[in-house]
């Protein structure tokens, strides 16, 4: 049976990459903007889904968002992070916070790439190509 947090779309493409975030229009925003034939898109509505995307698919790149339900970005980052399978996933934290170290006593996780909502769709293609030429380049 198919957690209902996850969904998987355009199979077959060469770079995967996993959406986190429990707004559904902010998804399709990502989704839209990223759509390549080039990229095959997973999708997580929560933390928890996030992160079993992650142990099981072992995406190229994770956008996260800080703020979901059952897991923050930060605890899927950190337990991403703490394992030596997945520590090499380029990870991208979305927050609407103005500076990654104002985080209400989160411990911020040595992440990727942070993007500060609102962000420009162009600013988010350069930071996924960025992460991907990361992920090439090992």
């Amino acid at each position: 049976m198919t957690d209902p947090g996850l969904k998987m779309s355009g199979a077959g493409a060469q770079k995967t990459i996993l959406i986190a975030d429990d707004e559904p229009d902010l998804r399709l925003l990502l989704q839209t903007t990223l759509e390549d034939p080039a990229y095959r898109i997973l999708e997580a509505s929560d933390g928890e889904s996030a992160l079993q995307l992650i142990r099981r698919e072992r995406p190229d790149v994770v956008i996260l968002d800080r703020m979901m339900p059952r897991l923050s970005g930060f605890d899927v980052a950190a337990a991403a992070l703490a394992d030596p399978v997945t520590r090499h996933i380029p990870l991208i934290l979305l927050t609407a916070l103005d500076r990654p170290s104002a985080r209400d006593g989160d411990t911020t996780p040595d992440v990727f790439a942070y993007l500060i909502k609102p962000f420009s769709p162009l600013q988010l293609l350069a930071t996924v190509r960025k992460a991907l030429d990361r992920v090439e380049a090992t």
